[in-house]
């Protein structure tokens, strides 16, 4: 992957499919609203306490058609720190609210780690994968809120 080329557009339409295929799983949805505060509050900690890179939450509340209330993204300067950024954000979210990943996925290579909550969904990059896909550019709708210590 090539940091200063443009993704292929059929990545963008992989991703939505794999978002709208989220749409359709049926499983009981907590909208307790301080449940998800916590639920934040816990992954918030986690990422600052092991210091995250540029830490932000997109909140697609009030877009009408988004996939999950909202996505939280940082990143790490390496693939160690990426996976101690995952793993603290499993640890606190379990201890703090009890809840464990409904998926989680890239851990393999830790360049894009994928932590779902269903209706918060944590991305840990290292730097040049998040330059390159660039969430916040394709999510531009949502609301921006810097997570800071």
């Amino acid at each position: 992957m090539n940091p200063g080329a443009s993704p292929d557009p059929r990545f963008y339409s992989e991703l939505r499919g794999i978002y709208r295929e989220r749409l359709n799983f049926q499983m009981p949805r907590k909208k307790n609203k301080e449940a998800q505060e916590l639920l934040l509050e816990a992954i918030s900690e986690a990422l600052l306490e092991k210091k995250a890179k540029n830490p932000i939450i997109l909140n697609f509340k009030g877009s009408g058609h988004s996939v999950c209330d909202a996505f939280v993204i940082a990143h790490g300067n390496s693939r160690t720190q990426s996976e101690a950024l995952a793993d603290e954000v499993i640890q606190r979210v379990k201890k703090q609210t009890g809840q464990n990943p409904w998926h989680k996925e890239g851990f393999e290579n830790a360049e894009w780690i994928l932590i779902d909550y269903i209706d918060v969904v944590v991305h840990i990059f290292q730097d040049a994968q998040r330059k390159f896909f660039n969430l916040e550019q394709l999510w531009a709708d949502a609301l921006v809120v810097n997570i800071e210590g």
